[in-house]
């Protein structure tokens, strides 16, 4: 398949779509980000890389590190960890403290706020050092050795991020959090930090069209691990849109309040679109645009 062809074409179709909705203006740093930069970036299974826009050009990963930290997690310590959080959408925004007490402490998926910090706790008390782990298993996959943490964003998560705050504890308080809440909350926010390009997050992301394997071959995740994650990104990632989003892509995707979104295509691809400009629920609006075309175009989804 001609995939630069592909990007072309979605460029021309999704343009009145590009400079729509507002960037996030809850965290400052990102408050100031051009809503109209767009960027696209599809990697093939074999790592060939095509890209079009600003698909070289570094923004704030936010929610979408969340994949990689489920999938360390779960290759480190077992699917044990549905113990302590559920596979289900929840409904309700990503901050959203109120499912929680309903459900005494377990959040309802990974990909919300309270599901993250649980796998984040969790990936901490497995090796320790849970943000450098992560970034170095980017690093790797994406094969870019430069990636690093934004401070200013990590420092502006730290100082509006009370509601973080009280998930933690909340949960805390039902023994769903091992470790020290400002210790598991400096960790998270450095991993929401990381600067990555789309064409930096579409090869990080291809152990999941691989079925498990990363770029070196070595086997991160049995296939049934891959075919898991990739389902809860179908039915949980992109907040509480996720619906709407599995009805118009059809595609396991994660989004991040940054502006970008991931998606898979077991076997086949993985993508990663970047426009800054979100919607109500905190998606893309270019990038969700751009992904419906992809699929269009293609005829490729899980359906």
């Amino acid at each position: 398949m001609d995939y630069q062809a592909v990007l072309e074409q979605i460029v021309q179709d999704i343009a009145p779509q590009v400079g729509g909705g507002r960037p996030a203006e809850y965290i400052p740093a990102l408050a100031s980000v051009d809503p109209s930069l767009f960027g696209m970036a599809i990697a093939e299974v074999d790592g060939t890389v095509h890209g079009i826009g600003d698909w070289q050009r570094p923004f704030s990963t936010q929610s979408i590190t969340k994949v990689f930290t489920l999938a360390l997690a779960l290759a480190q310590g077992g699917d044990g960890l549905w113990a302590r959080v559920g596979r289900e959408p929840s409904g309700n925004p990503f901050n959203s403290l109120v499912q929680l007490e309903y459900e005494n402490g377990i959040p309802r998926n990974p990909f919300i706020n309270a599901g993250a910090l649980v796998v984040t706790d969790q990936l901490l008390t497995l090796n320790g050092d849970a943000s450098n782990e992560l970034l170095g298993f980017l690093r790797q996959e994406s094969g870019n050795p430069r990636l690093g943490f934004d401070a200013q964003v990590a420092r502006s998560e730290s100082e509006f991020g009370d509601r973080n705050a009280a998930l933690a504890h909340f949960m805390a308080s039902y023994g769903n959090i091992a470790n020290p809440v400002p210790t598991l909350l400096e960790h998270y926010f450095r991993q929401c930090s990381i600067e990555m390009s789309c064409g930096d997050l579409a090869l990080a992301c291809r152990f999941l069209a691989r079925h498990g394997l990363r770029a070196d071959n070595t086997r991160l995740l049995t296939r049934s691990e891959a075919k898991q994650i990739n389902a809860v990104m179908l039915t949980c990632g992109t907040y509480d849109a996720a619906g709407e989003f599995a009805y118009r892509v059809g595609l396991p995707g994660k989004s991040g309040v940054g502006g970008g979104i991931v998606a898979v295509v077991p076997g086949h691809c993985t993508l990663c679109v970047w426009s800054p400009g979100l919607d109500a629920r905190g998606n893309s609006v270019a990038g969700v645009a751009a992904l419906d075309r992809f699929t269009t175009l293609t005829g490729l989804s899980v359906f």
